[in-house]
């Protein structure tokens, strides 16, 4: 199986195109995205995205998480999907669409002289706020929040769905320790039977984010685009920051901004990191 390994700020997966490869007939997807992401027995990785036709946009990206799970849509996956496309020539114009299980995204990519790309921008469409967004059986909520109990505290955020589900909670700083110890609680939360990515953000100013994830089957992860974009998406919404700002990842920046007719554009990166052949079965 050809596959090509890509990031977008240091959120890495392995990317599969059908368009010009066969997927192994003897294993179900879940499982082979949870062989390559293994970083010590496969290639290592965030997951898995398949990039195959569509039937209602010009191609089609699918995605799992390094547990086997299949998630609905990937900002950053979006992006190394938009550049394989192009430089693969799946597609000839610089802007044109994305089948994902969370809807139809659209694509523009910067174009180097060189014919390569190394920019992204994605227009994510129009987010909808609120428990009524999601899966959620908890309490009532208090407008766009909820209220999480975790242990002896509570934990108060933005329920934000981009295609995918997010719960986005304001923190004075961002401390990674809450990130591993109270992200995967809130992944988990019995209010999301079907989990949830849960990010943390500080406002450094109207222009800037600082943004930790915990992403719903992969954990934490240096970087996560949607969660970007339903980050600015909740902190305009409470008039914190203004409809563009930076946001500050771990892996690095992501420019987001949210138009007058609700559609979040995100820009950032896609780099491509190595062309190879994995091997099934192992041994």
């Amino acid at each position: 199986m050809k596959f090509t390994k890509m990031h977008a700020l240091g959120n890495n997966y392995i990317y599969v195109s059908t368009f010009e490869t066969t997927l192994p007939t003897d294993v179900a997807l879940p499982q082979l995205a949870s062989v390559v992401s293994d970083v010590r027995r496969g290639i290592g990785a965030d997951g898995l995205i398949l990039i195959e036709p569509s039937q209602v946009a010009d191609v089609q990206m699918r995605i799992f998480n390094a547990d086997g799970s299949e998630a609905e849509t990937c900002g950053n996956g979006l992006r190394c999907v938009a550049k394989y496309a192009y430089e693969h020539q799946l597609v000839v114009a610089s802007q044109f669409t994305i089948e994902t299980k969370g809807g139809i995204v659209s694509a523009r990519v910067h174009v180097q002289p060189n014919g390569h790309v190394n920019l992204v921008t994605m227009d994510m469409g129009v987010p909808r706020l609120g428990a009524t967004s999601v899966h959620y059986a908890g309490k009532a909520a208090d407008g766009d929040d909820v209220a999480l109990t975790i242990g002896d505290d509570v934990w108060r955020g933005t329920v934000v769905n981009i295609g995918n589900p997010h719960f986005v909670t304001l923190v004075d700083a961002v401390d990674d320790e809450v990130v591993t110890q109270i992200g995967p609680r809130i992944e988990s939360h019995a209010d999301f039977p079907e989990r949830i990515n849960a990010e943390f953000i500080a406002v450094l100013n109207e222009r800037e984010i600082d943004f930790r994830v915990y992403e719903r089957g992969s954990g934490v992860t240096f970087a996560c685009g949607t969660g970007a974009c339903a980050a600015v998406a909740a902190a305009v919404s409470k008039g914190v920051v203004a409809s563009r700002a930076t946001v500050h990842l771990l892996g690095g920046d992501l420019e987001i901004e949210q138009l007058s007719d609700g559609h979040i554009l995100m820009t950032g990166e896609a780099v491509q990191v190595a062309d190879g052949e994995f091997v099934w079965p192992l041994g």
